[in-house]
C-alpha cells in the first residue's frame, strides 16, 4: 500500500484528534524515515523528543528482542530484572532514591500530583504551574497545564490548580497560600515555544518552595534523559527538584514513564493510594536500560555537547541571515528552536510543510518557534543539510 492508501484507511477508523503528515512511515534507522512510497526523511522531531538514540538504535532492538523472548509482563504483584535494573540505574544518576513507574508523561505526572498531595496533608492541594506550561492531556494534567486552549471544552477542570506568570517570582510568590502544597514546572517550557526557565529563575522558585515548606515538581518528560546536554536538565541548573518525572527518551520509543523522588517523600505512597498495571513492564524497562546504559558510557555527553553547540550556531547563522522572518536561536542541547518575527509567524506552519516536502521533519511550537529535536546522534552532516533545506525554504518567503 502506498501513503495516499494509507491515509484512506487510517482516516476511516481513527478518531480525528491528530493532524497527521500524509505519511505512512515503514521503516526506520538512525535519523532517517522511509515512508510507504520509499521517500526518505531526515528526522529532527524523533517521534515528538522520544526517539533520541534515534531509530532502531541495535543496542535498543537488541535488548527488547531479548526481553520479548523471557518475559513480557507479570504486572507489578512481583519483582522483575529489567524494572528494578531500570530504577537502579535512575536512582544512582539523580538525586533520588525511589522511583514510580508508569507509561507515559502525563501518568508520571499524574503520580507526582498525587504525591504532592498526600505526602503535604489535609488541606494542602493547590500546585501552582507556569503560563505556557504543558503538563499532559489528562483531566488533572490538562488542569496543570498553563495554556488555555488546551482547557477549552473540557470545564470544569479538576480544582487546585493554579497558573503563574512566566519568569515572574514575585507573582508566583502572591499566590502561594495555606493550601499550596507544590510548585510544577519544566526547566525547559518545550512546548509553548522553547522558553527556557533561567537558572537564577529557577533558584528562586527553588528558594520561594524552601520558605514556604513546598515541594518542587520537575517535569523533566520532555528535557530528560540527555535532551537538554545532560542526563537530566536539572543537573545543569544548580537546582534540584523534590520530585521529577520522566517518559518520553526513557524507552526510545517504547511507552515509559517514571516519577523520582526522595525516600521521606515516597514514603506517603503506601500500597493501595497509587498502582500502574502496565508501568514498568518488562519490555519497556529492559528498552530503559538499554537507553541508560548507551548514554552514561564515556564520551555520549561530550559528543552530544559539541555538536549542539554546532546546531546553535548555524541557527544563529540562519536568523542572521533572514532577519525579517527570524529573530534568534534559543535553547539547550538538542532541544532547540529558531524564534520567527512577526512575519515569520505567518509562515510558520507553510515552512514546515515545505521542509517535509524536501524530507525534513521538524514542527511549530508554541505558533512562534520552528523547534528542532533531532535524535541526540545526529551528525554535523545532517544539520548541514537541514540548515541547507531551511535557508531555501526561508529564502522563498524573502
Amino acid at each position: 500500500m502506498n501513503n495516499a492508501e494509507w491515509k484512506e484507511k487510517g482516516d476511516s477508523v481513527f478518531v480525528g484528534t491528530y493532524s497527521r503528515f500524509p505519511a505512512a512511515m515503514v521503516k526506520g534507522e538512525g535519523c532517517r524515515l522511509w515512508d510507504a512510497d520509499g521517500k526518505e526523511y531526515l528526522d529532527f522531531l524523533a517521534g515528538i523528543a522520544v526517539c533520541s538514540l534515534g531509530h532502531c538504535h541495535p543496542a535498543v532492538t537488541e535488548a527488547i528482542c531479548a526481553q520479548a523472548g523471557k518475559l513480557m509482563h507479570v504486572s507489578n504483584l512481583f519483582y522483575t530484572e529489567p524494572q528494578t535494573e531500570l530504577a537502579e540505574l535512575l536512582i544512582e544518576n539523580s538525586f533520588a532514591d525511589r522511583v514510580f513507574m508508569a507509561n507515559s508523561g502525563a501518568e508520571a505526572n499524574e503520580a507526582a500530583i498525587k504525591l504532592a498531595r498526600i505526602t503535604s496533608g489535609s488541606g494542602r492541594y493547590e500546585i501552582i504551574s507556569l503560563s505556557g506550561s504543558f503538563h499532559g492531556r489528562t483531566l488533572a494534567t490538562v488542569a496543570a497545564t498553563g495554556q488555555p486552549k488546551f482547557h477549552e471544552g473540557f470545564e470544569p477542570l479538576p480544582e487546585g490548580f493554579i497558573h503563574a506568570p512566566f519568569g515572574d517570582p514575585a507573582a508566583l510568590e502572591k499566590l502561594i497560600t495555606p493550601a499550596t502544597c507544590a510548585i510544577l514546572c519544566e526547566p525547559l517550557q518545550g512546548e509553548s515555544g522553547v522558553r527556557p526557565l533561567q537558572e537564577e529563575y529557577l533558584k528562586a522558585i527553588r528558594s520561594l518552595c524552601d520558605q514556604h515548606d513546598l515541594l518542587l515538581i520537575f517535569d523533566e518528560v520532555q528535557t530528560g534523559i540527555g535532551r537538554t546536554g545532560s542526563l537530566f536538565a536539572y543537573q545543569q541548573l544548580g537546582v534540584t527538584p523534590d520530585i521529577m518525572t520522566l517518559a518520553k527518551a526513557l524507552g526510545n520509543g517504547l511507552p515509559i514513564g517514571a516519577m523520582l523522588t526522595r525516600r521521606e517523600i515516597a514514603k506517603a505512597f503506601v500500597p493501595g493510594t497509587h498502582a500502574s498495571t502496565f508501568g514498568g513492564n518488562p519490555v519497556a524497562a529492559a528498552a530503559g536500560v538499554a537507553v541508560l546504559r548507551t548514554m552514561l558510557a564515556d564520551g555520549f555527553f561530550a559528543s552530544l555537547a559539541e555538536r549542539s553547540d554546532y546546531f546553535m550556531n548555524r541557527l544563529e547563522e540562519t536568523a542572521t541571515r533572514f532577519p525579517a522572518l527570524a529573530s534568534g536561536a534559543r535553547g539547550r542541547g538538542m532541544l532547540l528552536g529558531l524564534v520567527l518575527t512577526e512575519q515569520g509567524i505567518e509562515h510558520g506552519q507553510e515552512i514546515v510543510q515545505q521542509l517535509f516536502e524536501r524530507g525534513f521533519l521538524i514542527n511549530f511550537a508554541g505558533m512562534r518557534v520552528l523547534r528542532f529535536i533531532p535524535p541526540l546522534i545526529v551528525s554535523t552532516e545532517e544539520i548541514d543539510l537541514l540548515i541547507d533545506a531551511l535557508s531555501e525554504v526561508l529564502l522563498s518567503f524573502s
